[in-house]
Parts: C-alpha cells; sequence; structure tokens
C-alpha cells in the first residue's frame, strides 16, 4: 500500500523548538482540530483525529482524519503527521473514469462508422434501382405531366446527418482539468499544511488561544 497511498496520504515532518514540550506543541496545534464536525483524541506524545461533513473555513478541510506524534531523538523533537484525503484520491481517479469514457466514445464511433459502412452498401444497391427513371411518353409531355424527381438530393442530406459522430474531445478536456486539479492539489496541500504547523508550533500559545474556537465533537484531552 505504501507504493501507491502517497495518492491520498500526506506525511511529513516539523521540527520542534529546543525545550519545547508535547503539552505546549498540541496546545498550540488544538484550535485547529477545534472545528465543526471535528473529533480528535490526544494522549501523551500523540493526537489522532477525524472530521466529516467539514466547513469550508476549516483550514484543514481536505483532510477527512490523521495522526500527529512527538517523536524525539538526538537531534531533538519532531512533530511527525500522516493525513489522509478523500478529495485528493477522487481528483486522481476522476481523470482515469473521463479517459475510460472517451476510450469509450472512439469505439461507438468506429462501431457506428462500420454499421453506416455496411447500411450505405445496401443503399447504393437499392439507389441504382432506383436511379432507372422511366421517361415519360409524348402524351405526358403534352398534358404537362412533372418529371420523375430524383432522390439524390435527400440521401446527401440524410449522409450529411450520419456523419455527426459522438466526439472524446470533451472527456478528454474533463480528464485533463481533473488531472491538473489532482498535481495542484497534491503539492500545494502538502506545502500548506506544513507550513500551518510550523506557524503554530512557532507561535506564542497565548497569542494562538485567543482566536474563537469552537469545542470539538466528541472530542477530549487526556
Amino acid at each position: 500500500m505504501r507504493l501507491i497511498d502517497w495518492i491520498w496520504h500526506i506525511r511529513g515532518s516539523v521540527a520542534l523548538a529546543p525545550g519545547q514540550s508535547s503539552d505546549d506543541a498540541f496546545g498550540k496545534l488544538e484550535p485547529l482540530f477545534r472545528q465543526p464536525n471535528t473529533s480528535f483524541e490526544r494522549s501523551n506524545d500523540m493526537l489522532v483525529f477525524q472530521k466529516k461533513d467539514q466547513a469550508a473555513q476549516d483550514k484543514m478541510s481536505i483532510f477527512d482524519d490523521g495522526t500527529l506524534r512527538i517523536e524525539r531523538g538526538t537531534s531533538g523533537a519532531v512533530l511527525r503527521y500522516h493525513l489522509t484525503s478523500r478529495a485528493l484520491l477522487a481528483c486522481f481517479l476522476a481523470p482515469l473514469l473521463f479517459l475510460g469514457i472517451a476510450q469509450f466514445t472512439v469505439m461507438l464511433g468506429q462501431h457506428q462508422a462500420k454499421t453506416e459502412h455496411a447500411s450505405d452498401k445496401s443503399a447504393d444497391a437499392k439507389k441504382d434501382k432506383d436511379k432507372k427513371i422511366v421517361p415519360l411518353n409524348p402524351i405526358d409531355k403534352f398534358l404537362g405531366a412533372p418529371a420523375p424527381e430524383k432522390p439524390d438530393k435527400k440521401d446527401a442530406d440524410k449522409g450529411g446527418k450520419r456523419d455527426k459522430k459522438p466526439s472524446p474531445t470533451p472527456a478528454y478536456v474533463f480528464a485533463a482539468i481533473f488531472a491538473a486539479l489532482y498535481v495542484g492539489g497534491r503539492i500545494l496541500e502538502d506545502r500548506l499544511i506544513k507550513s500551518h504547523f510550523a506557524k503554530r508550533l512557532r507561535g506564542s500559545r497565548s497569542t494562538m488561544t485567543r482566536e474563537p474556537a469552537l469545542p470539538p465533537v466528541g472530542g477530549r484531552a487526556a
């Protein structure tokens, strides 16, 4: 799974300030999780959160769940995070869906062309018989009878209507749009969330708690 889960999983790390405790670090990060439809649990060096029907104003609205863990080593403490996003997965799969639609449209056009070619052959054979127009006799001409109509014009109009085949171009356009959205979103969200965490960890805890915060749904801090 690690070979493909990078598609909708975002992992990263942010170094903590020297001497910064886990309580201080998570205290600065908690306002990000005190949002509507967000629940979280915190214990010692780990915080786990879940989001459902998150609001667009939420800075972490693109993520559905994740884990934040503080690890301490010889070089200092580091916040490591692992976040998942169904929105990124949907943007990744959408181009594949539209490419499949485009391929189906091409196959449908080829099948339609073969069917029309076969029907044109039978129509040409029938048309050759119909083209044998019996000339008017002298009496009919004298009486002013109209000459028999030629069916070529009507047949040409019908053939022109049949030439309108389904085009795969719209599907290719949508596939390109969603591919661009995924690439841009994957890179941008990776950088944005790391920037949010870094700013929170560097900021003053008293300043961070001044922001209006809503109590988490089902959240509790240990």
